[in-house]
């Protein structure tokens, strides 16, 4: 996983996760608190609400990228380019601003005006925007989307949003975010929980992740709760996809979320990357997980390497002696520990061993049952 310097921030898996603060200065954009039309207030609001708060960068959105309303030009959004600068010019605290556009033009123009990051919401669909970012040598928050300027983030199924972020490619310095939210009409809340529980496979480009999940539908459908009563489950969510590899986390919430970024620090499990010695632990659970970094390392295919480097563990009860004899040598890749008590151990392997079990082990009725169930969890 390599680490992003994002002027002078380090964005990694050796880094504190980072809170990315939103201001709009656009006055179509839903979320009230945040939209400013006067660069005074905007920068006491930045001062004070975001970055006194916590936030460690502060992303500048010009137009809303809701669906329903008017994608606005680049000519419209550089229109809106003064407040923004004048905004970031008058602030007093330090912070990674980062100007949100679809738009090469307008991120050349931001960037030549103070901002130190681009958050592209269209994932490159302006194939001119990795030049631009390479030029000037900055951070860009690439967003899952089709290749259309107007259609940010309109993509459903998990391997599509996968896909779709490959795109035109990354620069150096990219930062992946998987488009969590109804970017399209056919995209369903089930397709953002699916993302969700599978966010750690987006670790298989190598790039850190961000993640915009505040108060969004997917979470707050879980609860039943209207957007002003959704900031709990944005902040479990928050703590759980730090520990699934978050390395940046968008929020309208900044002091709640910084503290729900602390406790998915805390107690994400450590990885070792140790790049003197050339070893990295890929934090890969299973076989689809695996993949995507063999993928992304261009390895053989004809070697089922996924099934065999993912493991699962079971406990089994109820099984009779003769059960336990015969577990206690499974096919090559799969292992059973007996446990002290009558009838109980503990089955291993990785999915392709535990299959094997399932086809060349023979044994009682509540045996049987327990493998076909462990096949259908595979």
């Amino acid at each position: 996983m390599r680490t992003v310097d994002a002027a002078g921030l380090a964005i990694g898996d050796d880094q504190p996760t980072r809170i990315m603060g939103v201001l709009n200065v656009s006055k179509e954009s839903p979320y009230k608190p945040s939209v400013f039309d006067d660069s005074g207030a905007a920068a006491e609001y930045v001062d004070e609400a975001l970055i006194g708060e916590g936030a460690d960068i502060v992303d500048v959105g010009l137009e809303s990228a809701n669906k329903r309303l008017d994608v606005l030009s680049a000519e419209e959004e550089l229109d809106r380019l003064d407040t923004a600068v004048e905004t970031i010019q008058s602030v007093s605290s330090d912070a990674v601003f980062s100007i949100e556009t679809r738009y090469h033009e307008v991120a050349e123009a931001a960037l030549d005006r103070g901002f130190d990051m681009v958050n592209d919401i269209c994932g490159f669909a302006d194939p001119e925007m990795p030049r631009v970012c390479e030029e000037y040598d900055v951070a860009v928050g690439k967003m899952a989307s089709p290749p259309d300027l107007e259609r940010p983030g309109a993509v459903e199924s998990v391997d599509d949003i996968y896909e779709a972020l490959s795109m035109n490619g990354f620069t150096e310095k990219t930062i992946v975010d998987p488009a969590f939210g109804g970017w399209s009409e056919a995209k369903t809340l089930e397709d953002d929980r699916k993302t969700f529980r599978r966010l750690r496979e987006f670790r298989g480009y190598g790039r850190p992740i961000l993640v915009s999940i505040n108060r969004k539908n997917f979470l707050r459908d879980l609860a039943g709760r209207d957007t002003e009563a959704a900031l709990p489950v944005s902040l479990a969510a928050t703590a759980m996809a730090i520990e699934r590899g978050a390395h940046v986390v968008r929020t309208h919430d900044v002091a709640e979320t910084r503290d729900a970024a602390l406790v998915g620090d805390a107690f994400t499990p450590n990885r070792l990357h140790e790049a003197s010695a050339g070893v990295e632990e890929l934090d890969a659970r299973t076989p689809t997980e695996v993949q995507r970094h063999l993928d992304r390392l261009g390895a053989p295919a004809d070697i089922d390497h996924a099934a065999r480097a993912a493991t699962r563990v079971f406990e089994l009860s109820g099984l009779t002696e003769p059960d336990r004899a015969t577990l206690t040598a499974p096919p090559v890749g799969a292992g059973f520990a007996p446990g002290s008590e009558p009838g109980t151990g503990v089955l291993y392997g990785t999915p392709a061993a535990l299959r094997a079990v399932v086809r060349e082990v023979d044994g009682s009725d509540r045996l049987r049952a327990a493998l076909e169930r462990i096949e259908d969890a595979l």
